[in-house]
């Protein structure tokens, strides 16, 4: 499972607003996105592991359907 940001309409974004003003502390709103994560070859691994720290973002490599 993968979880990036949601995209909300107002109405939504509006309660989320409320709620962060009523707790006091900023929300995120993910949004659940159904993925199988690739396994890799330790080669291809350590690619992805030194593309992250480059960019400074979290990757995932994920199966092709």
């Amino acid at each position: 499972m993968l979880y990036p940001l949601a995209t909300l309409e107002a109405e939504k974004l509006h309660a989320i607003q409320d709620l962060e003003k009523d707790i006091g502390s900023p929300v995120v709103a993910l949004a659940e996105v159904e993925a199988d994560s690739a396994a890799l070859p330790e080669d291809q691994l350590k690619k992805l592991q030194e593309l992250e720290q480059e960019l400074g973002v979290v990757l995932v490599a994920v199966r092709p359907n």
